[in-house]
């Protein structure tokens, strides 16, 4: 079996399968977090503008962590350093350099979108574009495989000896189920559990899920099907994991206070959460 080609000519130019992979999942990002916008009631005319800042920053980082993670390979072959047609971009770089960016430039150019609410909104749009970035991504780039395997999953790569995990595939697959997650958990926040509509809660929540759900995958998948031992690019992205799962249960408890807060102050921008408290006999009395 003859691995997944990864790129073709059209004439004397090359194309690469996981650049074009790329840029679907970028493309698809675009217009669902758009779509999610206007839902909200928010305008999207700003949002060209900042997704071409946030995919240049992406890419940057992505590779500038890599590079920095296999420094001794691309000091000895410094060439390669641009040669992301060959796939190297590391997830958590991408999110370091695009992150604040993206932060930045929604604060610039739409003032009235809370950075909070843009974060529970891009959170679902970040996993359903990686969970198809997956597929058309480094399931079709050079080296894209697992670990080594003789199950009958077993996949063969370019520029990898013999069947392979296809672990791109494998991580599709988690990050839509965390994706699907990340719906259900929205859905139950945005209604009262008599089914009306809760509007003005706090933000945070969605985030801080997704933030330990993704850092536990990402953890799992490079400990067991992924890491070299001893490697620092492995190690790295273990490390970088951990601080993901820890960061989100911070997150996830000040989001936690500042619901107990909210509830407290009787919903404020929302539907009253608190019962009104029965009047007493002395209250109950009419003044003459």
């Amino acid at each position: 079996m003859k691995p997944i080609p990864v790129a073709f000519h059209i004439g004397p130019l090359e194309v690469h399968t996981y650049g074009i992979g790329l840029a679907i999942a970028f493309w698809f990002a675009y217009v669902y977090f758009g779509r999610r916008l206007r839902a909200r009631g928010y305008r999207t005319d700003w949002l060209s503008s900042l997704f071409v800042w946030v995919i240049v920053a992406a890419v940057v980082g992505a590779r500038v962590l890599h590079v920095l993670a296999n420094l001794p390979y691309y000091d000895a072959h410094p060439i390669e350093i641009l040669a992301i047609w060959h796939g190297g971009l590391s997830s958590f770089g991408g999110l370091l350099f695009a992150v604040p960016t993206g932060i930045l430039q929604t604060r610039r150019r739409c003032p009235e979108l809370p950075i909070g609410e843009a974060l529970d909104i891009v959170a679902p749009v970040l996993m359903a574009g990686w969970a198809l970035g997956r597929l058309l991504g480094p399931q079709l780039m050079v080296a894209g495989g697992g670990h080594p395997t003789h199950q009958w999953f077993g996949m063969y790569y370019a520029g990898q000896a013999g069947k392979r995990l296809p672990v791109p595939i494998f991580q599709a697959l988690e990050d839509t189920t965390i994706y699907c997650l990340l719906l259900v958990l929205e859905r139950r926040l945005r209604r009262w559990p008599d089914g009306t509509a809760r509007t003005g809660y706090p933000s945070g929540g969605v985030l801080s899920a997704g933030m330990v759900l993704w850092g536990l995958e990402r953890f799992f998948d490079e400990h067991l099907w992924l890491g070299e031992d001893g490697h620092l690019g492995s190690v790295l992205v273990q490390g970088a994991g951990l601080v993901l799962i820890v960061a989100g249960l911070v997150l996830a408890g000040f989001t936690r206070r500042r619901w107990k807060a909210w509830l407290a102050a009787g919903a404020p921008g929302g539907r009253a959460a608190i019962a009104p408290r029965p009047a007493t006999p002395a209250e109950e009395v009419s003044p003459s």
